[in-house]
């Protein structure tokens, strides 16, 4: 572990969840000066099975949840077009949004009937790139699919309670190989510093995903709220933090240099078709962004918004033609130079333009001891068109967005408190079959 690690998070943590304290609103975002296009996020929260490091909103499938979400879901992006909304990309993620196909390309054939956006990016798990599944969502305009595998190790399947519902680490192989070229881009999520997890078992994720060649790779740092970590504690054990900066530099070295870092998790393959226009969903390339559904973010002229995570309120509040965001946060001006300079770096530059054209000198002073304490340690450079992030940079900023993160985390954590009746698991065997609707 790197000397400064501990000041570092000690600091990130404190700055985070003071940052993420929103209060009790009603209001809802405005469309842009312009009618602007921005990002559209939409949130899916169903998944057949609730891993237990996972701390995004999400509820077990069921049917009779399911279509009256979406019902809603549809409604509220509706609601957004006729007050003037503009979108240009589309980012699908939850829980599992390939939950139910039929559900998801009414959705997206919605979207594009509304709005010309130019890409759409799904997430899915490994035992949805089966046919039917892929063929709707080529149909649909999906031009990324992001699986999230975690790990090809079976023990770690296994103890991430993901080896049966979602497959063995040779199956996941099979059916990643078989949907690579369908797509744009197929992009893999991965996991390292998972409890038990060595680095011989790093080593060979590393290797299949290098036999596979797929576009896209995104390896994140282990991200849970304390609930997930209390857990995790009782069923996968418990994480140590000493060897995330052995990954990460294992992670590089072997990454490089057939893929090129887009950020600093997420690695595009050099000379693919992804990396001319390469997505990270960590990563939002316009400067404001919407989100919809049950439990999703908004970032719009200085504001921070989220809607409501009870679906039960969520289906009231739609039906009744008003807006399901219930809380949000008008950031300061410090507040949104540190996110910019946190996000953009993040993405492993921030050009000097963009700096002039958001916030003139102010930003120099304003955020004077963050940049001399980052270029103290090296991590930054400054250079002829704008900063940039050294290797250590990226091992910094990775930390810095996992805490980030984490405070959404914990955030999420708090609002789930309100909804206990809503996350009730069912008994395995009366769960209803996903992909069917």
């Amino acid at each position: 572990m790197p000397w400064f690690e501990p000041l570092l998070l000690a600091a990130l943590r404190r700055e985070y969840r003071a940052s993420m304290h929103f209060g009790s609103a009603a209001v809802q975002p405005e469309p842009p000066t312009g009618a602007r296009p921005l990002q559209l996020y939409v949130h899916v929260p169903f998944c057949e099975s609730l891993c237990p490091f996972c701390s995004f909103h999400r509820v077990q499938f069921r049917e009779d949840k399911a279509a009256p979400y979406f019902e809603a879901l549809r409604a509220e992006i509706r609601s957004y077009h006729a007050r003037g909304f503009s979108f240009a990309d589309v980012y699908v993620g939850g829980g599992t949004p390939t939950i139910a196909p039929h559900e998801l390309g009414a959705t997206l054939g919605l979207i594009r009937s509304l709005w010309p956006v130019r890409t759409i990016s799904v997430e899915t798990n490994p035992n949805h790139l089966r046919e039917p599944v892929l063929t709707a969502l080529a149909a649909a305009g999906v031009g990324r699919v992001s699986v999230g595998v975690q790990s090809f190790d079976d023990s770690l399947l296994l103890q991430m309670q993901r080896l049966r519902p979602y497959g063995s680490g040779a199956q996941i192989r099979a059916r990643l190989a078989a949907a690579r070229g369908r797509f744009a881009t197929l992009n893999v999520d991965m996991i390292f510093n998972l409890p038990n997890q060595t680095q011989a078992m790093l080593e060979r994720d590393l290797a299949t995903l290098l036999e596979l060649d797929v576009d896209q790779i995104s390896f994140y740092p282990l991200m849970t709220a304390s609930s997930a970590r209390q857990r995790m504690a009782r069923t996968l054990g418990r994480v140590d933090p000493g060897r995330r900066h052995e990954f990460y530099r294992r992670i590089l070295a072997a990454l490089r240099p057939r893929y090129r870092a887009s950020s600093a998790w997420c690695f595009t393959r050099a000379g693919g078709v992804a990396d001319a226009s390469p997505i990270d969903e960590y990563i939002i390339d316009h400067d404001e962004f919407i989100g919809v559904g049950s439990g999703a973010f908004s970032y719009l002229d200085r504001r921070l918004y989220s809607t409501t995570f009870s679906l039960n309120q969520y289906r009231r509040l739609i039906a009744a033609g008003g807006s399901a965001v219930t809380q949000s946060k008008r950031l300061s001006a410090k507040e949104r130079m540190r996110y910019d300079f946190l996000v953009r770096l993040f993405g492993l530059s921030l050009p000097y333009a963009d700096v002039r054209r958001r916030y003139g000198r102010a930003f120099w002073w304003r955020m004077a001891p963050e940049l001399a304490a980052m270029r103290a340690l090296g991590a930054i450079r400054l250079g002829t068109d704008g900063i940039g992030l050294t290797d250590t940079g990226m091992y910094c900023w990775l930390l810095m967005m996992a805490e980030f993160f984490n405070a959404v985390n914990e955030f999420r954590d708090q609002m789930r408190l309100h909804i206990r009746t809503e996350l009730e698991e069912l008994p395995r065997a009366s769960r209803p079959q996903p992909g069917r609707s």
